[in-house]
């Protein structure tokens, strides 16, 4: 990714600042779509867990988290985001569902689902 990218060449100060504004603006809504994304894709955590629980699996799915690590080592490459940090955010995501699922195993065995 940081390979395509144009250099510009400022003419003055205020389009430096209108092109900083824009971009952060930008980056302000991008933040906003990829908390909903994350919002999203925990919420269907209570589907699979109930699902697992159902199938007698476990929460933690080695061989599930390994090729989810594969496809994403490979749309970094791909895209020409550093891998290892992206491979870290997947990391952080699937905690967070493998978290929400105990939580939803948890409430279920309570009988509160």
């Amino acid at each position: 990714m940081a390979e395509d990218y144009d250099v510009i060449l400022f003419n003055n100060k205020k389009e430096a600042e209108d092109l900083l504004e824009k971009s952060r603006n930008r980056i302000d809504e991008i933040d906003n779509e990829l908390i909903d994304l994350i919002s999203q894709r925990t919420s269907l955590a209570k589907d699979i867990v109930l699902a697992k629980d159902f199938l007698g699996i476990p929460i933690y799915d080695g061989s599930r988290e390994e090729e989810i690590h594969k496809k994403i080592r490979r749309l970094s490459e791909e895209k020409g985001l550093d891998a290892d940090i992206i491979d870290q955010i997947i990391d952080m995501l699937t905690t967070l569902s493998k978290t929400e699922q105990n939580k939803i195993l948890r409430r279920n065995v309570d009988g509160k689902y």
